[in-house]
């Protein structure tokens, strides 16, 4: 039937173009699937960035974060992703948020299922599950949240794989206030002013002592993300934690030695930080890292969130 089906109805993989051997819903190849490059190798404890040397036991609990979480660590306790954001999975990600291949969402929520299952021994056994939102400029311009999309399915995986994890959706939690710019080709800095105040919590008694697991599909340089975790502990959450399907390769000037001339102490990354303590120059000439090349480039579709 499906090679009858196929004849008379033929279709091809949105991701790799190949003929696909049967009908399906979700019109992504097997090996499509498979080839979805998965992050590996030291990273981050705090955020998850990748790490350029692998840490030894007999090392400080200090040596296991990246240069940015030393500096000033997030305001979520820890920061994980199934994949990176390149390749197959750069390109689905494209097809469900910009060619509205929605059916996609429930294989790709199998996978931030996976990435969220690496939370399970160390993470709270009752979470509010919160994906960032989108301002309804946004939302009404796209027709749907693809972060929340995601979690739904997540959380349908993770129900049977982690029956005794109590993981509640709360997706209406977060507001975006306002619309923000596009984060494609900002620079670290940018990205913090960029979202600084975007978040509130519609009802701050729904999250006071609660924990919160926030999820989107893609971690950049994880300005969204303490953004906000920020909002969410202002209103009173336990803990934030923080899951997407994708990350970035990071490539902020922390990382390549660029602002070790201003000294540790003098830099803050909050996204209500006041900036270096000799003067905030915010986003002028002045910057820092004006003039500089922006740490991720994107092309115009590559709206990652955090």
């Amino acid at each position: 039937m499906d090679a009858l089906s196929c004849a008379i109805l033929p279709d091809s993989c949105s991701l790799c173009g190949s003929p696909l051997p049967r009908l399906s819903s979700v019109p992504i190849c097997d090996v499509c699937w498979t080839e979805f490059p998965v992050q590996s190798g030291p990273s981050c404890a705090r955020c998850g960035d990748t790490l350029a040397a692998p840490v030894l036991e007999s090392s400080p609990a200090s040596a296991a974060l990246c240069r940015a979480c030393r500096l000033a660590p997030p305001p979520f306790v820890r920061a994980v992703s199934y994949g990176l954001y390149q390749d197959r999975m750069k390109d689905a990600i494209h097809a469900l948020k910009y060619g509205r291949l929605h059916t996609a969402a429930r294989g790709l929520g199998r996978l931030l299922a996976k990435a969220i299952a690496q939370l399970a021994a160390e993470a709270p056994a009752e979470m509010l599950v919160i994906p960032i939102p989108l301002h309804r400029s946004k939302y009404t311009q796209r027709g749907f949240n693809q972060a929340r999309s995601l979690a739904a399915h997540a959380l349908g995986f993770l129900r049977k794989s982690h029956p005794e994890w109590r993981l509640t959706l709360a997706s209406s939690t977060l507001m975006r206030l306002r619309a923000t710019e596009s984060q494609a080709g900002l620079t670290f800095r940018q990205r913090r002013f960029n979202v600084r105040g975007a978040f509130s919590v519609s009802d701050p008694a729904a999250v006071t002592a609660k924990h919160v697991l926030v999820i989107d599909d893609i971690f950049t340089t994880g300005a969204t993300a303490r953004a906000a975790a920020q909002a969410l502990a202002r209103a009173g959450a336990a803990s934030v934690w923080v899951a997407t399907l994708a990350r970035a390769r990071n490539m902020s000037p922390f990382r390549s030695g660029l602002f070790l001339d201003e000294g540790e102490d003098n830099i803050d990354l909050s996204p209500q930080g006041p900036g270096p303590v000799h003067g905030d120059p915010g986003l002028s000439g002045n910057s820092p890292d004006a003039g500089l090349e922006p740490a991720t480039i994107y092309s115009s579709q590559d709206q990652p969130s955090f």
